[in-house]
């Protein structure tokens, strides 16, 4: 009786964990899903319209209409410009060059204080010691926190966002990440956190406080850049 109990627990955890796996495959396709719909939308349909701007300057320059096809080589130019532009804020959202050249708290900084102005949201960082640990497990905490603010903001915006962390000996961490978002957050964003934390090993709990939440990540075991 006791054993078939405890294969009954098996299975049901075996089966959480599969829903658990689909909520984060579900979530990265829906990212998937947008990004192809931006670039679609945006960056593809606006370097359509600089072809079609140059092809018209070069017909105007070989009517020799000097003065028009300047005029639509400028207006190319600022929509070169501006798609550039958003080629790398998603360029810096998926993988932030800041994290790879500079490490996790430049990264982590870079994104909330662009967040931060955007949204009116009062930032405080104090993540400096996770540039410390290895760079898998730098990266997979940046998208924690990341997931973490984009959600907050979805939620609020809040007026205050907080990460902070803290050690105890080498390769552990506890992560800390605050927000006052006036609604709690949303079950399925917080199983996918959950699950990327397992992914590293860790744990993830959640207080719903008086306007706001907080987050708690346990981490232990981790190696470090010097490993």
């Amino acid at each position: 009786m006791k054993q078939s109990s405890t294969s009954t627990e098996g299975a049901i955890a075996e089966e959480a964990d599969g829903e658990l796996t689909e909520q984060v495959l579900a979530a990265e396709q829906d990212e998937r899903r947008r990004i192809a719909l931006f670039l679609h939308d945006g960056p593809v349909q606006s370097l359509a319209g600089v072809a079609l701007m140059l092809d018209a300057s070069l017909d105007l320059i070989s009517r020799g209409e000097h003065e028009q096809a300047r005029e639509i080589l400028d207006r190319a130019l600022g929509r070169t410009r501006t798609t550039v532009g958003e080629l790398r804020e998603l360029s810096f959202n998926l993988e932030p060059v800041a994290l790879r050249d500079h490490g996790f708290a430049a990264a982590v900084d870079a994104l909330a204080q662009s967040r931060g102005r955007e949204h009116r949201i009062e930032v405080k960082l104090d993540v400096a010691l996770i540039d410390a640990l290895g760079e898998q497990t730098q990266a997979a905490l940046y998208q924690i926190v990341r997931e973490a603010l984009e959600e907050a903001i979805r939620r609020g915006p809040p007026s205050r966002f907080e990460v902070a962390a803290t050690s105890d000996a080498p390769g552990t961490l506890r992560l800390v990440i605050r927000d006052d978002a006036p609604t709690e957050r949303r079950r399925r964003a917080l199983e996918v956190l959950g699950e990327r934390a397992r992914t590293l090993g860790a744990n993830l709990t959640l207080d719903h406080e008086v306007g706001g939440t907080t987050m708690y990540l346990e981490l232990r075991g981790q190696p470090t850049d010097d490993d």
